[in-house]
């Protein structure tokens, strides 16, 4: 049996927490190394006494063996990851993954994974955003935008069913379209970035894909926790200024320009109907990214899993 597991450096909350590791455990994740970024004595407790689960407390002292405590939040991702590579390897196979992502195998993840050849080093699992619920939605189905691996079949779609932003938008997603890795734990030399794994120079070696695994992501799950992230994001996250535009082609604007304009026009109203247009599940979105192929629909019935797996909280 192929034994796969994730790592994770989060300050989410423990309810979160738990929630993604409810989640991973019910779809058979032999280890969950979890690392926290911020000191959470309780979250610490409740976690570790989980005898499936790993944590790591990233506290002063923790970072001082390691060089310091680095500004940037990815880098500390990075390196946790690293850590978690060259500890003894416990399973298989390693995803580095957040807690707002969910992998929604369609099949057992150990039997998709035992299927890879021995020169693969790590597999792809390509994301789907989640989309906010409808005024109005009734249902305990989550509504999910995908994207077009080819660009420019990706671009058309993404104007066809954004009409007013998509042709700055990737596929119409707000967060990454490249997805997250799994990579084979023990790897000597190996270095793990957030999308991406390296060895001796040479990016991703032996990539596969797997098709039949999606990253659930939670980017802006609704209203409040887009508003909540945003500031954050504009100026350390996904949506800093340094980085580029996420379309290749003249006039794009990168996710800072465009929602900085967008705020300067018309504040936080004029936010709203751009969360309204690209991220909420309105019958006429929905209509429009089932047209092209690109709506997702599941279940994931966290509240009832996180009590199956942590009882009491």
């Amino acid at each position: 049996m192929i034994r796969w597991g994730t790592v994770t450096t989060t300050n989410a909350p423990l309810r979160d927490i738990q929630s993604f590791a409810a989640w991973h455990l019910e779809q058979g994740a032999h280890r969950l190394y979890i690392y926290l970024d911020a000191e959470d004595p309780e979250a610490q407790a409740a976690l570790s006494a989980h005898p499936r689960i790993r944590v790591f407390r990233t506290d002063a002292a923790w970072w001082d063996k390691r060089g310091g405590r680095p500004d940037k939040h990815q880098v500390r991702q990075t390196r946790n990851a690293r850590h978690a590579n060259n500890r003894r390897a416990e399973v298989d196979w390693l995803a580095h993954v957040d807690t707002d992502e969910f992998l929604v195998p369609a099949r057992p993840l150990s039997d998709q994974l035992a299927a890879l050849p021995e020169d693969c080093l790590c597999a792809r699992v390509r994301p789907i955003e989640a989309l906010a619920p409808a005024p109005g939605q009734s249902g305990d189905e989550t509504y999910f935008k995908a994207v077009r691996l080819v660009q420019d079949a990706r671009q058309a779609a993404a104007e066809a069913c954004f009409p007013t932003w998509g042709r700055h938008l990737s596929g119409g997603f707000l967060s990454h379209v490249a997805g997250k890795l799994f990579f084979r734990p023990g790897t000597k030399g190996l270095q793990v970035r957030i999308h991406n794994v390296f060895l001796d120079g040479a990016q991703n070696p032996g990539e596969r894909p797997l098709p039949e695994t999606e990253l659930a992501h939670f980017h802006a799950a609704d209203w409040e926790h887009f508003l909540a992230s945003y500031r954050f994001r504009m100026e350390k996250g996904s949506y800093r200024a340094e980085l580029g535009a996420q379309v290749r082609r003249d006039g794009a604007l990168n996710l800072h320009d465009l929602l900085g304009l967008i705020e300067a026009e018309g504040g936080e109203d004029a936010l709203r109907l751009f969360f309204d247009e690209v991220c909420t599940a309105t019958p006429e979105l929905r209509a429009r990214l089932s047209e092209h192929g690109l709506l997702r629909r599941y279940h994931l019935p966290l509240d009832t899993l996180r009590e199956h797996h942590f009882p009491g909280t």
